[in-house]
């Protein structure tokens, strides 16, 4: 990692902090590099459960940074594509990550930062937070995000979100289904820890079962969605927290 992106565990959770507040954490090669780093070692380290992406500073990311704009603007389509994969590599990591990743937005989301906050599991935001994909406005195509939004909302309504490229409040992410809540400027970071602390107390066999298979079915036809089920649900029974967890329930009988 470097220090563009600071990894620490407290109390089973591992928080990934985009650290460039001076540049609204906007995103360059050592961010998004720093990002994968973190989250391949929360991956491996056994005591962590519950995963956290935030940002220092007022904004969560501000999108593309400039100066990388510019670079790529004269390169080659061979290191376009490289620097394009780098950041689907992420989302796609973040999707394959056996643990829940909660993205915590306060201050302003926006294009490929609206994909990283996006591209978690779960969404926590401020209420004075904004999202928005504004790529078609300098004539850019908001290409690797469309993956994730067209999972997240209704089709018009992603539509319009990329073609429009309007940045939207907190509370109209909330209602289309693009985040997951919403706290108060005032309670936020009690608030989320609090939400967060209560994810982390679920089994973590438990919570990478089902993360893994809600994927998995994405896309699946409804009969091979349900075996996919069965199989998960087989392998669960035999695993320590399922086995500790009817045992407490029988015992309370």
């Amino acid at each position: 990692m470097n220090d563009k992106v600071l990894y620490s565990v407290e109390q089973a959770v591992a928080l990934v902090t985009l650290n460039r507040p001076e540049k609204r954490n906007a995103l360059d090669d050592q961010l998004v590099t720093g990002v994968r780093e973190a989250l391949d070692q929360s991956a491996k380290d056994a005591e962590v459960r519950v995963v956290v992406v935030c940002a220092a500073g007022k904004d969560f990311c501000a999108g593309a940074d400039l100066a990388e704009l510019q670079r790529v603007e004269n390169a080659g389509a061979m290191e376009n594509l490289a620097d394009a994969r780098r950041l689907a590599d992420l989302f796609l990591a973040m999707r394959r990550h056996p643990r829940p990743i909660v993205a915590v937005v306060q201050g302003r989301a926006l294009a490929g930062g609206c994909g990283v906050a996006t591209a978690a599991d779960i969404v926590i935001a401020s209420e004075s937070a904004q999202f928005g994909y504004p790529e078609t406005k300098i004539g850019f195509v908001p290409a690797m995000v469309m993956s994730i939004l067209r999972r997240s909302v209704a089709e018009r309504r992603a539509f319009e979100l990329l073609a429009m490229g309007e940045v939207i409040s907190a509370r109209v992410a909330l209602e289309i289904g693009l985040i997951n809540r919403i706290y108060a400027d005032s309670s936020f970071d009690k608030d989320v820890r609090a939400y967060v602390a209560q994810l982390a107390a679920r089994s973590p066999s438990a919570l990478a079962l089902t993360k893994s298979l809600l994927y998995q079915i994405d896309g699946q036809s409804f009969e091979s969605a349900l075996s996919a089920g069965v199989q998960a649900n087989a392998f669960a029974r035999f695993t320590d927290d399922y086995r500790r967890g009817i045992h407490e329930f029988l015992k309370k009988l």
